[in-house]
């Protein structure tokens, strides 16, 4: 019998943890709109790279952390954030094979299907109103997956994370 060795997954739960630092981080007024996902960005990345590892119940568990950080109702960047990990997992392969544009525009528009979810839930809890700008974070994920992706990507080769 030989021993499974977990190779690498401080590496992983330590990228979680500073994505989580970034997305709490305070901005200036003028760029907070425009602030990417972070941690969305990263369960993505680590979702498509480990399906069989970092899935549903992951995303399930840091969106409860973001919302306990956030202050906000418990369970609805969970809940979206799960969902949009499920559509990840479900095409990793498919996801895996697109050319960088491609990934960068699906990326985006799972950026933009989590945040229509979180205002869809916190529009059925409370009184939320519809604005153009929560369509920005989506943009701005667009422009910088490319970066996350090699960052990260770099990263699991170096301390080969399996």
């Amino acid at each position: 019998m030989s021993m499974h060795i977990p190779h690498g997954r401080w590496v992983v739960w330590l990228s979680f943890l500073l994505a989580m630092l970034f997305q709490i981080m305070p901005l200036p007024g003028i760029v907070e709109p425009w602030r990417p996902d972070w941690l969305l960005l990263v369960m993505i990345y680590w979702a498509m790279a480990l399906p069989h590892r970092y899935n549903i119940l992951s995303a399930w568990l840091l969106g409860v952390m973001l919302d306990i950080l956030l202050g906000a109702h418990l369970g609805i960047r969970a809940l979206s954030m799960s969902l949009v990990i499920y559509v990840v997992v479900l095409h990793f392969q498919r996801m895996r094979n697109f050319p960088m544009w491609q990934q960068a525009l699906m990326v985006a528009s799972l950026v933009c299907l989590h945040h229509l979810l979180v205002f869809w839930i916190q529009f059925v809890v409370n009184v939320a109103s519809f604005e153009a700008s929560l369509f920005l974070p989506a943009l701005s994920s667009l422009v910088i997956w490319p970066w996350v992706f090699w960052i990260l990507r770099r990263i699991r080769r170096i301390y080969k994370v399996r």
